[in-house]
């Protein structure tokens, strides 16, 4: 085999492996990992601090391929580098149960930091991780001891310039200063429809050097003392992220591919694999050939980090000597725990007060545990007046101020959920976000990616139903509940009152199995009375009895959110028509399937099935509650713009309405 340099052979071995295991999968992309190969290998051989040995090491450089459809170079390259990861994981892409999924996917394979695949999300989930770090820096570092200074490095590709939430991440990571970024930007000029001059001519150095990025332009991918040099400017930039666009060739090696669109999502065939293999040197009868020389010269280049992980753990023992309370700080959180303490600061309201949205009693509750809970942060797309989410003892996290725990993300919903999930990922930061309920929509893509990682972001969401009034239409939520309640592994929680509202953060905050949406009023509710009703605590079991009927119930009453005051209302004058009602709080839906089969019975009881369902947005859903013989009053149109108050009563949210459709379930034949 010959070869101008164990570098070289390195990088060929990789497009090699790539391409064999695409083959055999008969699935994937081939050609962007023979362009990337010499990104990676200069990467992974000499520019990145990582422990193979040690995946989660707390200062290790964090990796994410933006462009996760190119995932058999990181499989690749961890495989050669000494991660738990074999030959035979990559012999076994795509295939059901293996480490080497389609796109990389987080806890599926050490060293795979976030899950990517949506093109946009990593790019963006990348400032959410830099945020993490300047922030883990600015309250832990000290005076000669850097404990917390590693760099972010993506690679990104063409769909991942044009989508728009690069866009939206790309401008608040110029504006936050975040110099510990360096993306380096996949220019292959091809995507699958064809060239990306069919739609994609702008350009990507200007836009990003008007986002106030450092950005470097190199003409040849496989120039490696160019891209060599490129990352060590672009790692001494302090003050700007860092764009390296390299102009690539998807597929290259292959003599009738490179340079097309056929290269890109396809298996290049049997044909074409034997050509690439004889132009690189292989043997085109062999498959998944790693030369003995490339695997012990990556092995070598993994085994550096060892010694690393060593001097930071010799540093961070004289830091704790020197810096315990510190130390001790970063080690409970950095292990999922909460502080103890933190619940007794929750606050109790009182029936008979004034009353309060859920909104404002949220934020109550998190300035009220902000001093117990340091690693608790978070803010609103422009929104915090209204969703009520500033700390208020607090500054706001900026490029002066990276020790800030107020985050101002910007008119970008999209980019703060994705950051908000690279925050998460950091495993240091307790992150939330805040926007209206209806604009949960913009957000979808990064709470469906959260809850595939099983991740821990509090999502806030407020202005839930058509109470919120006279914005109208377009700002009224009717479809977003249940479209949310439709995502595996997300708990949505859509509290009663202040109360419920103050155990909706209890539980959000000890949930460790994914993310959490709280579902918020933007109108006033009354609290209900804890000595007369259940008390909130119950919320933990997702749906409880709150007021139980004098004599056996003949139907139930369940509803969430504002709704429940309408049942507590209707019970009262269901009892003056001598009907005895069960009124359930039902705040979530997740939490509820949760519980066992004795408590389910004890809730809905299989032999009461008269039921009626109260929340205004989609019925959707609310059926496998009712049965066969109950009704659900919700909505199955768009709001109107009006005072809240006259809207909810134009659709049918009254306890009036509420015992009339109860009656007529009960003395439905």
């Amino acid at each position: 085999m010959k070869t101008d340099s164990i570098q070289q052979l390195g990088i060929n071995t990789v497009r090699v492996l790539s391409i064999d295991a695409v083959q055999k999968a008969n699935s994937g992309h081939p050609g962007t990992p023979m362009g990337l190969a010499p990104i990676g290998h200069v990467l992974w051989a000499e520019s990145m601090t990582y422990n193979p040995e040690n995946p989660e090491w707390a200062n290790r450089d964090r990796f994410i391929l933006s462009a996760g459809h190119a995932c058999m170079l990181q499989y690749s390259f961890l495989y050669l580098t000494g991660y738990d990861i074999t030959l035979d994981d990559l012999k076994h892409f795509r295939q059901l149960h293996s480490k080497t999924a389609g796109h990389p996917e987080y806890g599926l394979l050490a060293g795979i930091e976030v899950t990517t695949g949506p093109l946009g999300q990593g790019f963006a989930n990348g400032v959410g991780f830099a945020i993490a770090q300047k922030h883990m820096a600015d309250r832990y570092n000290k005076p000669e001891f850097e404990v917390f200074d590693y760099k972010i490095y993506a690679i990104c590709s063409d769909g991942d310039m044009m989508e728009g939430v690069s866009s939206e991440a790309a401008s608040i990571a110029g504006h936050l200063q975040l110099g510990n970024l360096i993306y380096l930007y996949d220019d292959n000029h091809i995507t699958i429809e064809g060239n990306t001059d069919l739609a994609f001519d702008e350009d990507v150095a200007k836009r990003f050097e008007a986002y106030g990025w450092h950005v470097q332009v190199l003409a040849d991918g496989n120039d490696l003392a160019a891209l060599f040099a490129a990352i060590k400017n672009a790692q001494m930039e302090t003050k700007r992220p860092s764009l390296i666009k390299v102009r690539t060739h998807i597929g290259y090696g292959s003599p009738n591919k490179v340079d097309t669109a056929a290269a890109h999502g396809s298996p290049l065939g049997e044909d074409e694999l034997r050509l690439v293999k004889e132009r690189f040197g292989f043997d085109p009868d062999q498959h998944f050939e790693v030369p003995t020389e490339v695997l012990h010269y990556y092995r070598e280049a993994g085994q550096k980090g060892i010694k690393k992980e060593q001097d930071w753990n010799e540093l961070y023992k004289r830091y704790k000597g020197k810096y315990p309370e510190l130390a001790n700080e970063y080690e409970l959180i950095s292990s999922g725990k909460l502080p103890k303490g933190w619940k007794e600061k929750l606050p109790v309201f009182k029936a008979g007060d004034e009353k309060i949205a859920t909104r404002k009693a949220s934020g109550k509750v998190l300035n009220a545990i902000a001093d117990d809970l340091p690693h608790l942060m978070g803010g609103s797309a422009d929104l915090s007046p209204s969703t009520d989410t500033d700390l208020k003892k607090y500054e706001s996290f900026s490029s002066a101020n990276p020790g800030g725990r107020i985050f101002h993300f910007g008119i970008r919903e999209h980019a703060m959920g994705a950051i908000l999930n690279g925050m998460a990922l950091s495993k240091c930061i307790i992150p939330y976000g805040a926007t209206f309920l209806i604009f949960s929509d913009y957000m979808r893509p990064p709470i469906r990616l959260a809850a595939i990682m099983k991740i821990r972001p509090i999502f806030i969401y407020t202005h839930d139903s058509i109470g919120l009034g006279e914005d109208g239409t377009t700002h009224q939520p009717v479809e977003q509940l249940i479209g949310l309640r439709s995502v595996p592994n997300l708990t949505v929680i859509r509290p009663a009152d202040a109360n419920e509202t103050a155990n909706a953060w209890r539980v959000a905050l000890e949930h460790t199995d994914g993310p959490v949406a709280l579902i918020l009023t933007r109108q006033e509710l009354p609290v209900i009375d804890q000595e007369k009703y259940t008390k909130a605590t119950e919320l933990e079991k997702g749906a409880y009895i709150l007021s139980e009927s004098e004599k056996e119930p003949q139907i139930i009453l369940m509803g969430t959110g504002s709704e429940v005051q309408l049942l507590l209302t209707a019970q009262e004058q269901l009892k003056d028509k001598n009907v005895a009602a069960r009124v359930v709080s039902m705040p979530s839906w997740e939490l509820f399937e949760k519980q066992d089969a004795v408590y389910k019975e004890k809730i809905f009881p299989k032999a009461l099935r008269k039921r009626l369902a109260v929340e205004a947005g989609s019925p959707l859903g609310w059926h496998k509650y009712v049965t066969d013989e109950g009704d659900v009053i919700g909505i199955n149109k768009f709001g109107e713009s009006a005072p809240g108050e006259e809207v909810l009563k134009e659709y049918g949210f009254t306890s009036e309405n509420v015992v009339k459709r109860a009656m007529e379930i009960i003395w439905r034949p």
